[in-house]
């Protein structure tokens, strides 16, 4: 089997220039340029099995940070056992409008198009985080996109959606996730407005799902497109697939994860019913509908949610107090948010020891995104972003960054007892990096003052300067 395929294009605009290129099966390739007068890239992934004679699925992952082939080795090893082309582009970014990333999206598909032959009723994007939020719109705006992969976010606007442009929409959500309640809602709205969707649970946080995870999503494009004559119907890969999905199903009951089962019960069943019997799903879920664990599952799962609806509440109004009349006396009532949020770890309900988790990841989410909006405007108002940082340590003790941000912002505004008691409470979190202490910026003066010196000495047993006792 050949492993390398060229291709040889002329380039646009410049009559007689030739670019050639050649392409690697099985691995990642990086950089490869988009044939336009802008200067883009774009990074590609073919299986081992790719050849020309036939056409292509291909998904195309999005990293807000245009880091292609990292992207892209998120999916390579599920795209080589379910047979999919992966793109991904260097050039989209956060920083950017939705506008240009979509019209540079536009272009790398374009390329690719003409490159490879795609599939074209079977092009499918994804990402994670703001990634899988620019990949959740992209059907609105590129028509040929016909299926989203979400991981770690709900879809971003339900007032977007065109019921006379339906695309199949799968998202993939750790339980302690703080996304978690955002995507069933998402789940929920997309199947009253009659999208396809699915969504695939895992035990973890806001993360990238393993691999069994990102097979399944790209299993369950290819069993749709069996069910709409898109591709040929496979019925050893139907039974298979089938197969192994009852296998989880049941090691889930087995292991009294029941809310997980009933969940994986409900969109294997909405996969396979075009396909073959489910009968024997129905039974399952018959019998497990009728479960008391299951019925007390059920209700502690409804109430933690409620619960959590109005515990975030709360995080954005005070936030907002806070950050509008820079209330720093406030910081003693998020120090006592986050001892009530650590109770919830020795709970005996599953479901509040997730809760307690995913509320501590959108307290941190909310602060993050409240950093960036501040530090978008025009003006940066310093005395917010302190406050901000000075929550981070509060939300997120073990992020040594922000101790160090505030120990050089108030050491440049002559705020030495601030930086004092920020450089103590960063020791006692076991920060040992000496060296970058006595070389922040804005700390010349601080370093040398003995109080500085004796904490380092107190926690790294030896300061730089010497202590010297009047």
């Amino acid at each position: 089997m050949k492993k390398i395929i060229v291709f040889l294009f002329l380039g646009v605009g410049c009559l007689g220039y030739a670019q050639q290129i050649t392409l690697k099966k099985g691995i990642p390739i990086d950089s490869i340029a988009v044939r336009d007068s802008i200067p883009e890239s774009f990074s590609l992934y073919l299986p081992t099995s790719f050849e020309m004679d036939k056409n292509w699925p291909i998904l195309l992952i999005f990293d807000m940070e245009g880091r292609g082939k990292r992207a892209i080795r998120m999916f390579m090893e599920s795209a080589e056992k379910e047979g999919y082309v992966l793109a991904a582009s260097n050039n989209v970014h956060d920083s950017l409008t939705t506008s240009r990333n979509i019209l540079t999206t536009g272009r790398m598909l374009n390329d690719i198009i003409k490159m490879l032959p795609i599939q074209k009723d079977r092009i499918y994007s994804s990402g994670f985080g703001s990634g899988a939020r620019f990949a959740s719109v992209l059907p609105i705006f590129l028509k040929d996109i016909s299926g989203v992969i979400s991981c770690g976010a709900g879809y971003p606007n339900i007032e977007l959606l065109d019921t006379n442009n339906l695309f199949h929409f799968i998202g993939i959500v750790g339980k302690e996730d703080f996304a978690y309640p955002e995507m069933l809602i998402s789940k929920s709205v997309l199947g009253r407005l009659k999208f396809p969707s699915q969504l695939l649970v895992f035990k973890g946080g806001h993360e990238w799902p393993n691999t069994d995870y990102l097979e399944k999503a790209l299993e369950i494009f290819t069993l749709s497109a069996m069910a709409k004559g898109l591709k040929e119907k496979d019925e050893a890969y139907v039974n298979d697939t089938y197969t192994k999905n009852l296998r989880e199903i049941n090691l889930l009951i087995g292991s009294g994860k029941l809310i997980e089962a009933d969940n994986l019960l409900d969109e294997v069943m909405s996969v396979y019913r075009v396909l073959k019997d489910t009968d024997s799903l129905k039974k399952i879920r018959r019998e497990l509908k009728k479960d008391k664990l299951f019925k007390i599952m059920t209700r502690n799962e409804n109430a933690t949610l409620l619960k959590e609806s109005f515990i975030k509440e709360d995080y954005v109004y005070y936030l907002e107090e806070d950050l509008a009349t820079y209330n720093y006396n406030n910081l003693g009532w998020w120090i006592y948010q986050m001892g009530e949020l650590k109770k919830y770890d020795n709970s005996k309900i599953e479901a509040e020891k997730e809760m307690g988790k995913r509320l501590l990841g959108y307290v941190n989410a909310l602060i993050e995104d409240n950093m960036d909006i501040v530090n978008s405007g025009s003006e940066v108002d310093q005395e917010v972003l302190s406050l901000l940082w000075m929550l981070k340590t509060i939300t997120d003790p073990s992020d040594y960054d922000y101790y160090l941000k505030i120990i050089a912002n108030s050491a440049r505004m002559d705020d030495y007892g601030t930086s004092l008691f920020y450089l103590e409470e960063l020791l006692k979190q076991g920060y040992t990096d000496k060296a970058e202490l006595y070389s922040l910026e804005n700390t010349a003066l601080l370093r040398i003052t003995p109080e500085f010196n004796e904490i380092v000495a107190k926690y790294l047993k030896d300061a730089r300067y010497e202590i010297i006792e009047e």
